[in-house]
């Protein structure tokens, strides 16, 4: 499954982490704990799925002209098989050699097309289409070279927040899965769970001497992906992580506010922001850019839908866009169309180049596959896939406070790049 990957961070939250669910006292930490956790990354304890694409339902679907399943390839799956079940060391359900081929026949494709047993499929749909979980809220990033897992943000009203985890807190275990020498799935999959149930996290935090921990209780959520303020200037500030069911609402919702506070300029963060859903993120661009076209896709019969804006509402001010290489798929759309229609300024590093499309499509069994099938095109007719979208800013991301600072726009040298690019 696709990662989430986002390298910012909001403020901590001002929780009292001494009245939360009693911390105690552990071994004494490792040393290693600093800001290095922009180099990695981020997973969602909360999202563990990029969704690009739409839902559809497949059955009676002809085979025999594919040549996959003849009788010499179907006597020799027979014969591994049979062979399998009579001389491996422990019993083997044939539903698991079942799943096993099916999934089998999407290994050989790209990284985006997998397939999902029932189970997987409806996990798939509730939690990244529709938005909502199960999990702790918060997100969580691994650095690419230490494995370390940090806490990048822990969402109001949460179980994470009503526990008194922070931003910046490392994860050195969640009950048995070590954090470090986990796949970072995996680990992601443990702290997620069911609704009403318990993980145990073992934290190191910058200013203690030992590790701390939580029992933190899992919840349904539904995903916040949209946060909002206003920094200097009446400069209006949006970071969106994902574009979920929910994102265009609460999308909505964020630049409605922020215009009745007075809102002169917007700046949008996409910044490690890995994609979702192709219609959000064409709604999204609908409420900020005037009519026309926002992107388009191709499949390999080249069969083009094209996707536009209208002219119902725009925004007249000026714009400023931060993406990074790990602004993917939905988010370099986004971005794609602002710069290719003129209409703001892309600011921060080259993106991660994600150019193709996705569709999830169900089974009758309540299996489903997700398969790319075609590859999307920015305005100006330009696939980005394996290239990224150049910033028209170029500038690498760098903290620019204290070594025991926490995070602050003020210390975002890119966030502090886009205040100037909009009051020139």
């Amino acid at each position: 499954m696709n990662q989430e990957e986002r390298d910012f961070v909001v403020e901590e939250p001002e929780e009292s982490f001494e009245t939360k669910s009693g911390k105690k006292k552990r071994k004494k930490k490792q040393n290693g704990f600093g800001k290095g956790f922009f180099a990695g990354v981020i997973v969602m304890a909360l999202l563990s799925v990029v969704i690009f694409g739409v839902y559809e339902y497949v059955s009676g679907v002809s085979v025999s002209r594919t040549g996959l399943l003849d009788r010499t390839t179907s006597k020799k799956l027979q014969t591994l098989a049979a062979y399998i079940q009579s001389n491996y060391y422990e019993d083997v359900d044939t539903g698991t050699l079942q799943e096993g081929l099916y999934a089998g026949l999407f290994d050989n494709l790209d990284v985006y097309s997998q397939y999902y047993t029932a189970e997987e499929a409806q996990q798939l749909y509730d939690t990244n289409v529709s938005g909502t979980y199960c999990g702790i809220g918060a997100s969580l990033q691994q650095d690419a070279d230490t494995k370390v897992v940090t806490v990048m943000h822990v969402y109001d009203g949460s179980p994470a927040q009503e526990s008194g985890l922070q931003e910046g807190d490392v994860i050195v275990s969640a009950d048995s899965y070590e954090a470090a020498s986990t796949d970072l799935s995996e680990f992601i999959t443990h702290v997620r769970g069911e609704e009403g149930t318990q993980v145990h996290l073992v934290i190191a935090r910058s200013g203690e001497s030992d590790y701390l921990e939580f029992d933190i209780t899992r919840k349904n959520l539904v995903l916040p992906t949209v946060t909002q303020k206003m920094l200097e200037n009446q400069t209006g500030y949006i970071q969106v992580t994902e574009f979920t069911e929910h994102t265009v609402e609460q999308f909505e919702d964020a630049l409605s506010e922020l215009q009745q506070e007075g809102m002169t300029a917007l700046i949008v963060d996409l910044r490690s922001n890995p994609g979702g859903m192709l219609t959000s993120v064409c709604s999204m661009l609908d409420d900020i850019l005037p009519e026309g076209l926002l992107v388009y896709t191709e499949d390999k019969n080249g069969n083009r839908q094209d996707y536009n804006s209208t002219d119902d509402k725009s925004l007249d001010l000026p714009l400023a866009v931060l993406v990074n290489g790990n602004s993917a798929s939905a988010s370099e759309i986004f971005a794609g169309a602002i710069q290719d229609r003129k209409a703001g300024t892309i600011i921060g590093t080259t993106t991660y180049g994600k150019g193709v499309v996705q569709s999830i499509l169900s089974l009758k069994d309540g299996s489903a596959f997700k398969l790319t099938t075609s590859r999307y095109f920015t305005p100006n007719g330009t696939c980005i896939q394996g290239i990224g979208i150049q910033p028209d800013v170029e500038i690498e991301y760098e903290f620019t406070g204290p070594e025991d600072a926490k995070y602050s726009e003020e210390y975002d040298n890119q966030i502090q790049k886009a205040l100037d690019v909009l009051q020139q």
